[in-house]
């Protein structure tokens, strides 16, 4: 299995930013203390042609070249700066390579991505580029017919529904809390809203109660999984309250369920800011582990052939 790292790619950050930019060089040294660190490969530069497919070529061309307006400042919530520019690349390339390796081998994941805010118009809530969809675009356009985005971060996957609205090729089963709901109106495919406070129990209930049949609907040949960090119970922007146990139970049952029919799965980590920040890379190490264990159910061979651009 191989993991697509994106922690070399930091950002200049102020004090204080809710951007929580160094759990990423925190989990990478959490998968070298796990044993894992030969899984990780540095992510590859998304072809700009492969984003212009989902996002319009004069947003896409004003974040290469710096020249983002105000507005789009505001609503993205990053500073501009040419470290923005890279990482944003860098971070739809791990998720791109991780759908290209996966469908050759299986598992694979994206130790970042899961930017489900952003729409072809702009970016949202600190994602740049919409890497799912860019990389179930790509899928599509290499002759995958079926792509099923399983959408487990705690906030509503609104610019992936938006992108992906009325395509028979592309599916969404998006799971979030009723008060991380956006303002779009925009909806997926099949939506499972829960009430605030939710816990282990009634959040597992309900990801069982809809995920077998909906893989037997769709019969996907690829999915991509955001397994976001925070439904976690504390997380500063989430409203869910599931513990590391629950979690882990979550990313067991999804990727059980996909690998167990054979689907391939790329892993994208999604959203996470538990404080203190460890709260969070336990959980993202614990997503990868879970793929680790689902790679080795499969076979597969680590330093297999990567997934570039």
């Amino acid at each position: 299995m191989i993991a697509f790292d994106t922690s070399t790619f930091s950002l200049p950050l102020p004090p204080g930013h809710p951007f929580p930019v160094g759990k990423y060089s925190a989990l990478r040294q959490a998968l070298h203390e796990a044993g894992c660190g030969s899984l990780l490969a540095e992510a590859p530069r998304a072809p700009r042609v492969a984003v212009e497919k989902v996002h319009d070529p004069g947003y896409v061309d004003r974040v290469l070249s710096g020249r983002l307006t105000p507005e789009e400042q505001r609503c993205l919530g990053l500073p501009p700066c040419r470290e923005l520019t890279e990482r944003a690349l860098r971070t739809c390339g791990a998720t791109l390579a991780a759908a290209r390796t996966a469908l050759r081998h299986g598992v694979a994941v994206a130790l970042g991505g899961g930017g489900h805010h952003a729409d072809r118009h702009g970016g949202r809530g600190f994602c740049v580029f919409n890497d799912v969809a860019v990389a179930a675009a790509d899928a599509r356009a290499h002759g995958v017919r079926r792509v099923l985005v399983v959408d487990c971060d705690v906030h509503q996957g609104d610019g992936t529904a938006l992108l992906f609205a009325g395509d028979d090729g592309v599916y969404t089963l998006d799971m979030y809390a009723r008060g991380n709901r956006m303002r779009s109106f925009a909806r997926s495919r099949w939506e499972v809203v829960l009430e605030d406070g939710v816990g282990d129990g009634e959040y597992l209930a309900a990801l069982q109660a809809v995920l077998p049949a909906i893989l037997n609907a769709v019969r996907p040949q690829l999915v991509l999984y955001v397994a976001g960090a925070d439904p976690l119970a504390g997380d500063r922007f989430g409203r869910l309250r599931l513990t590391e146990w629950g979690l882990r139970a979550r990313d067991e049952f999804v990727l059980g369920e996909v690998c167990g029919r054979g689907v391939p799965v790329a892993v994208t980590l999604g959203g996470g800011y538990g404080r203190p920040v460890e709260h969070t890379v336990r959980v993202h190490r614990n997503t990868v582990l879970a793929a680790v264990r689902q790679a080795g159910k499969l076979g597969q061979v680590l330093g297999a052939e990567v997934g570039g651009g």
